[in-house]
């Protein structure tokens, strides 16, 4: 796919799922971010910048750990997201958390600006993730760190399917490389390619709970990357989309919810000195 395309469609798509974005994944993703976190061993007085950021579900865990002397530039390709957060952020009085809108491809800051880099579930939609670590490398300080958790590899991933059946009625690819930064050692390649070096990169299983269909579509279809695809569907292909995927997940259907495996990867990598 085009890469302007495929921005385009991730900025507008995450723009439709932001009010719904918190509700239904914070649960879901908090096993990869908590562990980002870990890995990322955050201290008072840093400087964070943080690559698609969200609706802040690791702004404020890390805004604590810096503290108010640190500093932390909460960034998404999104402009809604970025919205909600700064006014979070307000709402929170934290004063050394700064968002913007911004491309992971073209950060919009100095070189050695940052002591972290911290990326939970974002590389996966990123066009050229080549020229997005490198960007990442460029404003990272000598001896600086980039913690970051992507989606795994689509066998480990019992919602996987509903990517084929957006595609087949979008007539497109919605997100072509999903799951190839989470395949094999391929993150921690794309790391040691970009420079980074000291790779660790750690594999974790995890359960996403739904406790209803509806929940589950919701969360895939109008919550996530295919939003912006969805919205698009009339009344009935919508339908449709949600009982083929429905019926994609049944064999993890736990009386009226869904218990669905999934997988995550979290790697960090430092910069040399």
């Amino acid at each position: 796919m085009d890469g302007a395309l495929q921005r385009r469609i991730q900025r507008y798509g995450w723009d439709r799922a932001a009010d719904l974005y918190e509700r239904l994944w914070a649960a879901q993703l908090a096993p990869a971010q908590d562990r980002l976190l870990v890995l990322a061993a955050l201290q008072p007085g840093e400087r964070v910048l943080e690559i698609a950021c969200g609706t802040g579900l690791v702004t404020w865990p890390a805004a604590e750990a810096v503290g108010p002397n640190g500093h932390i530039v909460a960034t998404d390709i999104s402009e809604r997201m970025v919205e909600r957060t700064a006014a979070e952020a307000a709402h929170r009085r934290l004063s050394q958390v700064l968002c913007r809108r911004m491309d992971a491809e073209s950060i919009d800051e100095a070189a050695d600006a940052f002591d972290v880099v911290l990326c939970a579930l974002g590389l996966m939609y990123v066009p050229d993730v080549a020229k997005a670590l490198g960007e990442s490398q460029r404003v990272l300080a000598a001896g600086g760190r980039l913690v970051a958790a992507v989606w795994g590899a689509r066998r480990g991933c019992g919602w996987a399917d509903i990517f084929p059946i957006v595609e087949k009625r979008v007539a497109s690819e919605v997100c072509p490389m999903f799951f190839h930064l989470g395949t094999g050692d391929t993150l921690a390649q794309a790391l040691g390619a970009a420079g980074f070096g000291h790779i660790t990169v750690e594999r974790i299983s995890t359960t996403l709970v739904y406790e209803s269909g509806d929940e589950a579509a919701d969360a895939a279809f109008a919550g996530g990357p295919v939003a912006m695809a969805y919205s698009r569907f009339d009344e009935a292909t919508r339908e449709s989309a949600r009982a083929e995927y429905l019926a994609s997940i049944d064999a993890y259907r736990v009386d009226a919810g869904y218990r669905v495996p999934g997988e995550f990867v979290i790697a960090r990598g430092d910069k040399p000195r």
